[in-house]
């Protein structure tokens, strides 16, 4: 996947921003380089090992493997293999899109990332516990059992839109 262009109009949105904050004259633009900094610093392991899974599941899960089980040609069970994959996989986006991203690049179907990504962003079993703490189990439930159709129908419905992949 070429980087150049979300790269890019991240570094214009940064430079617009910092020029903004630069014509306050008061310093701000250099408290949110030093804030921007910490926030660096604080995730970059999380990001450096994320990436590290993310390359060895590449060369490490043959080929074969991945089409076999969440290839083009898997179906149905690729979709619930990324469901639960991403039902369970814990952290947010730093540590989920390498993983992603790698399973991709590796040969995993459109559906099957679709999927993962749905049931990540729904389903969140990590997130459980603190949801129960704030909302009650009944409720906390109540929204777990909505949403458990969504993610499958997501990656079928990818699956039929793009049968030979994107």
């Amino acid at each position: 996947m070429n980087m150049l262009m979300p790269t890019l109009v991240m570094a214009a949105i940064a430079v617009i921003l910092l020029a903004l904050a630069y014509r306050r004259g008061d310093g701000t633009h250099l408290q949110g380089i030093e804030a921007g900094a910490r926030l660096l610093v604080q995730i970059l392991p999380l990001l450096f090992f994320a990436f590290v899974v993310a390359g060895l599941a590449q060369v490490l899960i043959p080929a074969h493997v991945i089409s076999r089980w969440v290839g083009t040609e898997s179906g149905l069970r690729g979709i619930l293999i990324g469901c639960v994959a991403g039902g369970l996989t814990p952290g947010g986006p730093y540590t989920s899109f390498p993983i992603v991203a790698g399973l991709y690049k590796a040969g995993a179907s459109a559906g099957t990332i679709v999927a993962f990504l749905t049931a990540w962003s729904l389903w969140a079993v990590s997130r459980l516990p603190l949801e129960i703490g704030f909302l009650g189990p009944k409720l906390t439930l109540i929204r777990f059992l909505s949403t458990l159709v969504f993610p499958p129908i997501a990656g079928v419905v990818v699956n039929f839109l793009f049968p030979k992949g994107i």
